[in-house]
């Protein structure tokens, strides 16, 4: 049985590997045009997606009617489809095209202001448009440091890695070391990136309202920015459908610089939550971010440290 897992792995990871160069090649236009063509099948075969895609929409905008729910989730699944297709562009492009994809730069000043004061900068990166390309943009740009964790098939980890590095991105593991490593980072008024919108183990974070729902969301951001003094702000690629990508950055909400780790993280929630108005079609609501629950922490024996944000 484990010698049949592995074979599968290799020839899963390896048939992965040779769709992501193949279509490294490709321009975001025809990955676009090839996404309108994917979307749709996922949205009729994959019962999961489709329905944690339909739940979380219906929290976040319950003013919706079901006809304008089922149109963002179709939408929504072409938009996953196309960043799924473009991670082969991302990390195994040609740069210069890569780099050329990029149409717009919006809000570059909130980044070079914090460092001519002499500050690092947070970037808080959610699941939105293709991070990838904002990862590509950064490191191009800015010393750029991110915590990085390797991927299920481990033959992947190299192409992934490759490919979030060769533009000078310093990756960390997901540990204390690489704490470590974002705080040095921020003392050298570098920038850094983080995921604020990725659930953290039991322990690492906080309730805080996330749409009006409470979500679990990691604290990591105000232990930052308590040793730093860093500037925080909520970085975006958007695709321009057919033609390529705009960068965003936004300036986060104040309370990510509160103290206090719950009101941090219902700021964090908030930066997310703008961002994701730009258009919240891009945004990945396939992810399960309601998992865990205040009634599930109050089973626990330190059910308090999992305090709520109201």
């Amino acid at each position: 049985m484990a010698a049949s897992a592995s074979f599968a792995e290799r020839f899963k990871s390896r048939a992965v590997a040779t769709l992501w160069r193949i279509l490294s090649g490709w321009q975001p236009a025809s990955l676009w045009r090839l996404a309108r063509l994917v979307g749709p099948l996922i949205q009729h075969v994959s019962q999961r997606e489709r329905r944690v895609t339909r739940i979380n929409l219906g929290q976040a905008y319950p003013e919706l009617d079901e006809s304008a729910r089922r149109q963002r989730s179709r939408d929504s699944l072409v938009h996953s489809s196309a960043t799924m297709l473009e991670l082969g562009f991302a990390w195994l492009g040609d740069a210069r095209r890569v780099s050329d994809s990029i149409q717009e730069v919006h809000g570059r000043e909130l980044l070079d202001d914090a460092r001519d004061r002499g500050q690092g900068v947070i970037v808080l990166a959610p699941h939105f448009g293709n991070w990838e390309v904002l990862n590509f943009w950064l490191s191009s740009h800015f010393p750029f440091t991110a915590m990085y964790e390797p991927p299920k098939l481990a033959a992947l980890d190299p192409i992934i890695r490759r490919g979030r590095e060769r533009q000078g991105a310093r990756l960390v593991p997901t540990n204390p070391r690489g704490v470590a490593a974002l705080l040095k980072a921020l003392k050298r008024t570098e920038a850094v990136g983080i995921l604020p919108d990725q659930e953290p183990g039991w322990g690492s974070g906080v309730f805080a309202p996330f749409f009006g729902r409470q979500a679990y969301t990691a604290t990591l951001l105000p232990k930052l920015v308590a040793r730093t003094e860093a500037r925080v702000v909520t970085g975006v690629a958007r695709r321009l459908p057919g033609r390529g990508f705009a960068i965003h950055f936004l300036a986060a909400d104040e309370r990510v610089y509160d103290s206090n780790e719950a009101t941090s993280a219902a700021g964090v929630n908030a930066s997310v939550e703008a961002a994701i108005a730009l258009d919240p079609a891009q945004y990945q609501w396939e992810y399960k971010r309601y998992r865990k629950t205040p009634e599930e922490a109050e089973q626990r024996p330190d059910w308090k440290r999992f305090r709520l944000y109201r």
